[in-house]
């Protein structure tokens, strides 16, 4: 097993277990009959509290109304004297407003529209998930939510294969990168990076911290690796997996997976093919299952729509069984399946279970997100994103601007990557529409950082009709550039 491992300076030395066998026993109630992997840490059902006072008295909670009822009898009451004329106009008008443009774009603070690649605008009900009451971790109420979570994320990444495993771990989408390199290889391993912009050298590094040889095949700014080019490394030698980037978030670049996936398992079909999500899950089609993946990874502040926090991943059976044919101990200790694909299979049975602390409001915000994105047809999220990048690139292309992604079949639904005007520089632009309520990114790829811009449409920006978000950046674009003398 796994745990009989520990790896030193080239060295395999037989340890002890960490805690005695009898004491695993006495907490075992909550596992799955022999599981593969043991808890490291085991734990005890919370008992139900009573509270007394230094008497000895039981104190009883009190009774309180319901968080609506106080907004209601909290809220000031206007008396005849305040109504003002202008503000009784202001009134009418507001009343008369249109779906298209409304007052205010939620019932949130007044705010510019967050239109980055990520994190994006989040939905009310979502935030107001984030302010749910402290709970334990391992409580009966939070377990059946994290339950619910794992098996909408099947949903989701539509995979219906038992043996597939989700995975929700506080953390980034970097740490997806930890994941996959601390579990699925093992050092000396080979891996083939292909490369469409920042993001996969970072992959490269992961995997290289971890004592991984990572080749990098890479493609021309606003390109992509062409499935002949994947095709000639795959037969020059074997690598443990293959890597993509869905959506490079430094260049807007969309990688072909469906068909990516299919040369894999055609030609080096012992190669695990794992994907980075991070900027395409929620905008982009995924189809786990039929596709053959067996990792997507993911975060939870972009397509998803839910704040920053959360580790996301889908894995295949057949990657789980790479991970067990293990010859060395996992290279990461947080990051290690040894630890957490026990606990997500406990939760997602409905079975309290613990290694680390998860953060349940952002376990319960993700939860309020999905069941959102799965209350219609989840084709119906992926088709309101792809209408909402034709109406931006369509624009793009009318204020006689390029993108990074040049063609059609290379460009992401859920952001655009824009080259400025000859001589305007992103400092010179951005400011501006920070003025008129847009925020959009500065360019990321360090080659040519200073000479684009990044529009993020992922989200309720794009799925709530009554949001203006995308009408007003693509305005306040076009005001903006003529600010600065762009005249197209």
């Amino acid at each position: 097993m796994l745990s009989s491992y520990c790896v030193a300076r080239s060295r395999v030395v037989t340890v002890a277990p960490s805690r005695p066998t009898a004491r695993l026993e006495q907490f075992s109630r909550h596992l799955e009959p022999k599981p593969f992997l043991e808890l490291n840490t085991p734990f005890s059902t919370e008992r139900s509290a009573r509270f007394v006072d230094e008497q000895g008295n039981v104190i009883r909670p009190k009774k309180q109304p319901a968080p609506q009822k106080i907004v209601e009898e909290t809220k000031p009451q206007k008396v005849a004297s305040d109504l003002k004329p202008h503000k009784i106009f202001e009134d009418i008008k507001n009343l008369s407003e249109t779906p298209e443009r409304p007052r205010k774009m939620s019932s949130q603070p007044e705010h510019p529209a967050l239109l980055i690649p990520g994190p994006i605008e989040f939905d009310d009900a979502v935030l107001q998930a984030m302010g749910h009451f402290s709970e334990s971790h391992v409580g009966q109420p939070f377990v059946n939510v994290f339950g619910d979570v794992l098996a909408n994320l099947r949903k989701l990444f539509q995979t219906t294969d038992p043996a597939s495993q989700p995975f929700v771990i506080s953390g980034s989408g970097t740490l997806g990168w930890d994941q996959v390199a601390a579990n699925l290889s093992e050092p000396g391993d080979e891996v083939l990076v292909l490369h469409t912009g920042y993001f996969a050298d970072s992959f490269a590094d992961c995997f290289e911290t971890y004592g991984v040889k990572a080749t990098q095949l890479k493609a021309p700014i606003g390109e992509r690796p062409s499935l002949e080019e994947v095709e000639a490394a795959l037969k020059e030698k074997k690598y443990k997996l293959l890597t993509v980037t869905h959506v490079d978030t430094s260049t807007g670049v969309l990688s072909e997976i469906q068909a990516l996936s299919e040369l894999v398992h055609r030609v080096s079909p012992d190669t695990l093919v794992v994907v980075d999500g991070v900027c395409s899950v929620g905008s982009e089609e995924i189809r786990f299952d039929d596709w053959k993946l067996d990792v997507v990874l993911t975060a939870s502040q972009k397509g998803i729509g839910c704040p920053a926090g959360l580790s996301i991943l889908m894995v295949s059976g057949r990657a789980i069984e790479t991970f067990k044919a293990r010859k060395t101990r996992p290279t990461s200790y947080f990051g290690s399946w040894k630890n957490w694909l026990p606990i997500m299979q406990n939760y997602e049975a409905k079975k309290p279970s613990y290694f680390a602390t998860p953060s349940p409001q952002l376990v319960r915000a993700l939860d309020t997100s999905l069941k959102q994105i799965l209350s219609k047809p989840v084709e119906e999220y992926f088709a309101a994103h792809k209408a909402a990048s034709q109406k931006v690139k369509k624009a793009v292309a009318d204020l006689g601007l390029k993108q990074l992604a040049s063609k059609p079949e290379n460009q992401a639904n859920g952001m655009t990557a824009i080259y400025l005007p000859e001589g305007i520089a992103p400092p010179q632009v951005l400011p501006s529409l920070v003025k008129k309520g847009v925020i959009f990114a500065g360019g990321l790829h360090k080659e040519i950082a200073t000479k684009y811009i990044r529009f993020g449409h992922m989200g309720v920006s794009v799925t709530d009709p009554k949001r203006p978000d995308i009408t007003k950046a693509i305005e306040s674009l076009k005001e903006s550039l003529g600010e600065v003398g762009y005249k197209n």
